[in-house]
């Protein structure tokens, strides 16, 4: 691969999602595990514009591409499976929607030359918090996602609601404590009314895959 085709970084991303009614209210996580602080929820609006080429070649191989603006990850990012969750490359925000040279390089045994075009549009109003442990590790951060989107290829738009459970840098360093913190999350919040997700990603949601 070429050098100027490396993301500018990248990350793996462990997460779980469910799915929500209106009225579900966050359970207190403190106790879960090592978490000792939950801390007050931040609101970002985000807005993600996904691509891939005409016959979702990107989708067949469970790998995503897409823009987002807002919050703290604004950029490019492409999306891959792993051993264990998701890894996450980005590249820095454009002022366009056109995939940057490096994006698309990083993709092209996959696409290519086919272009790139965008098929999904999804807004989502976020309030995250950050679970903390007693020395202020951030373990975990909860994210309660008001969702709009948009199927660019077919029209059709949809609502829902979900919650999220990201794994940060202060979660435990083994695989073994990484899934003992998420289940002891995930049983708090299935009994605050939380189902598991029945899409594993926005964008599955959003095409209806």
């Amino acid at each position: 691969m070429p050098h100027d085709a490396q993301p500018h970084h990248s990350q793996i991303e462990i997460e779980r999602k469910y799915d929500v009614d209106a009225e579900a209210q966050h359970p207190q996580l403190v106790g879960v595990g090592a978490v000792a602080v939950q801390g007050e929820p931040q609101r970002h609006e985000l807005v993600a514009t996904y691509f891939d080429t005409t016959d979702l070649a990107l989708a067949r191989h469970h790998v995503a591409a897409r823009v987002r603006r807002g919050g703290h990850d604004a950029g490019w990012h492409v999306k891959l499976p792993a051993e264990e969750g998701r890894t996450e490359l980005h590249w820095e925000l454009t002022d366009g929607d056109e995939p940057p040279a490096a994006l698309r390089e990083h993709l092209r045994d996959l696409i290519g030359d086919e272009p790139l075009v965008p098929i999904a549009r999804v807004t989502n109003q976020r309030d995250s918090v950050v679970l903390q442990d007693a020395a202020g590790f951030e373990m975990a951060e909860l994210t309660d996602d008001h969702v709009s989107s948009e199927n660019l290829r077919s029209g059709g738009t949809q609502q829902w609601r979900e919650w999220e459970v990201e794994l940060l840098g202060g979660a435990p360093d083994s695989r073994e404590g990484r899934t003992a913190l998420l289940d002891g999350i995930e049983e708090r919040l299935l009994a605050a009314g939380a189902r598991p997700s029945a899409s594993s990603s926005k964008l599955q949601r959003a095409l209806g895959l």
